[in-house]
């Protein structure tokens, strides 16, 4: 940020997921094999702080074509940091008790987790009392929609432990594409853990044309992953393929910093 004490320190991805408390509630439960905090897969700082750039710079552009106004931005990797943690900050804001790791479980909602079935894994995601009891049918056990200790999601995450052992043998029981295809057939949010080969080979991924192949200057082509912006009247256009390194140097030069052939011939040597 722009002010503050920290205002002169460099921000990094890792070091704001340390410090923003994001590793914090990300990874294993403590006391369990491979505990301890953990950071996400991709740069989730850097990216989200791009986001929420955009759309202040949208925001600023709204405001300059009503008022004339023009404004400075100051989007900071930790503000946007904090401000991702979304209802982690009202889990701590309404009871003071700071979250801890969770695993691959959610705070405030069971079972909605990852299970391992005889071989492989899956996500159990019932955001509902309803789509809980059709998960306990679907998977065999409707007992366990009636028992008192898990009639409602209150009692569920109270209970925690005791049903997620239930339901884990059970689970561990069949196959997960079997288990998907009940699931899915009865409404239950569910989904497989692909790697990413898995995901672009998924017909969903591969019906939204989110593998774009694009012509390469070098007589190939460069894959590239597609905008997830969708416009019904102005599409995305993928023009340009990725550049080969130094491939506009001198259309920079030239261009943007207004160098006459002779010194761009000195400084870059072509």
């Amino acid at each position: 940020g722009q002010d503050g004490p920290y205002a002169t320190r460099p921000g990094y991805d890792f070091m704001i997921q340390g410090m923003g408390g994001l590793m914090s509630i990300t990874g294993e439960r403590d006391g369990l094999p491979g505990a301890g905090p953990q950071k996400a897969g991709v740069a989730v700082t850097d990216i989200v702080t791009g986001m929420y750039a955009s759309v202040a710079i949208l925001a600023a552009l709204t405001e300059r074509s009503r008022s004339g106004l023009g404004q400075h931005l100051d989007i900071s990797l930790l503000d946007c940091h904090v401000a991702l943690l979304a209802n982690q900050n009202s889990n701590f804001f309404t009871s003071g008790v700071a979250p801890q790791r969770a695993g691959n479980a959610h705070q405030n909602v069971v079972p909605y987790q990852v299970f391992a079935a005889s071989d492989g894994h899956l996500i159990v995601a019932t955001g509902n009392d309803s789509q809980y009891r059709a998960y306990c049918r679907a998977i065999g056990a409707p007992q366990l929609a009636e028992d008192e200790r898990f009639i409602d999601n209150r009692r569920r995450v109270i209970n925690r432990d005791v049903l997620v052992r239930l339901l884990t043998d059970i689970m561990k029981q069949g196959r997960r594409d079997d288990w998907l295809a009940r699931l899915e057939a009865v409404g239950v949010p569910c989904g497989p853990i692909n790697d990413i080969g898995q995901v672009f080979d998924d017909p969903q991924v591969k019906a939204r044309g989110l593998r774009v192949d694009m012509p390469h200057p070098a007589g190939t082509t460069a894959p590239v992953t597609a905008s997830p912006l969708r416009f019904s009247e102005t599409p995305v256009a993928y023009r340009h393929a990725p550049p080969r390194l130094g491939e506009h140097t001198a259309q920079v030069l030239e261009e943007v910093l207004g160098m006459d052939d002779a010194e761009r011939r000195r400084r870059v040597g072509r």
